[in-house]
């Protein structure tokens, strides 16, 4: 890592303007702008040390690849936040969480949905509709309008993806 910090410490001073124009640009809102800066830098510098040291060619394309990442990773968030308090919303005050009960709520929902991201549209639903909703593989079929033994590859594939995140240390409570 020793390497990589001279040459991050040039790539700020160089690039550190230029990146965080672009983040009020796409993101507009210069707080949000400015968290995002100092996160993609951060993320930089907490890069394992087993990896390939930084040297691309390319320095703003490389930062502008991660910042794009954080930056869809915020509206993803901001999304799922945005759905779970409308649907709070809906429940009556004597039943409504604490707001520490919404913060835990929403990190599961937010880290679900990230376990969940690399899995195929119709994998992903059968996994929901099984778990969340808690309906049958024949009901998931008639759902989906697929066949039994589609939603049974569907679920399996799902929870080996699941596992092989897990066994990955992925899941962000190991």
């Amino acid at each position: 890592m020793s390497a990589t910090l001279p040459l991050l410490e040039i790539w700020y001073r160089e690039h550190h303007g230029w990146l965080a124009q672009w983040l009020r640009r796409k993101a507009g809102c210069s707080a949000l702008a400015a968290d995002l800066l100092q996160d993609t830098f951060v993320r930089l510098l907490r890069r394992p040390s087993h990896t390939q040291p930084i040297t691309h060619a390319e320095p703003r394309a490389y930062l502008c690849k991660i910042a794009k990442g954080l930056l869809v990773d915020h509206w993803r968030r901001q999304s799922i936040e945005n759905a779970f308090l409308a649907e709070l919303a809906h429940l009556p005050e004597a039943v409504q969480p604490s707001p520490e009960a919404r913060l835990e709520m929403l990190q599961l929902l937010t880290e679900i949905d990230a376990l969940l991201d690399g899995l195929p549209e119709r994998e992903r639903a059968a996994f929901l509709l099984s778990r969340i909703d808690g309906l049958s593989i024949a009901e998931i079929a008639l759902q989906l309008k697929v066949s039994r033994s589609s939603v049974e590859k569907y679920l399996s594939h799902a929870l080996l993806h699941c596992l092989m995140l897990q066994d990955d240390g992925m899941l962000l409570n190991d």
